[in-house]
């Protein structure tokens, strides 16, 4: 029964990647970045350097975590199976 389990993962896992990642690069790809180029530079942008992120912003920041702790998790379950 447990043979059965680990086949039908084997079998499944590179599609949950795929998909995995492909949401991960779309969700990291929408957030916007608060620093201009200034600030890459040495410029003194200090109100860039924090905001609080609300509504939309936040739910993708969120997602993006938890997307990117699913695809690692994905990837250790396919080192072990």
């Amino acid at each position: 029964m447990l043979w059965w389990l680990a086949m039908t993962v084997h079998g499944v896992l590179p599609y949950i990647q795929i998909v995995l990642s492909v949401l991960l690069i779309a969700s990291i790809l929408l957030q916007q970045t608060g620093a201009s180029m200034g600030g890459a530079f040495g410029g003194d942008n200090f109100t860039a350097s924090y905001h609080t992120r609300r509504g939309f912003e936040r739910t993708l920041f969120i997602s993006s975590i938890i997307i990117g702790i699913l695809f690692a998790l994905s990837a250790f379950l396919a080192l072990i199976v």
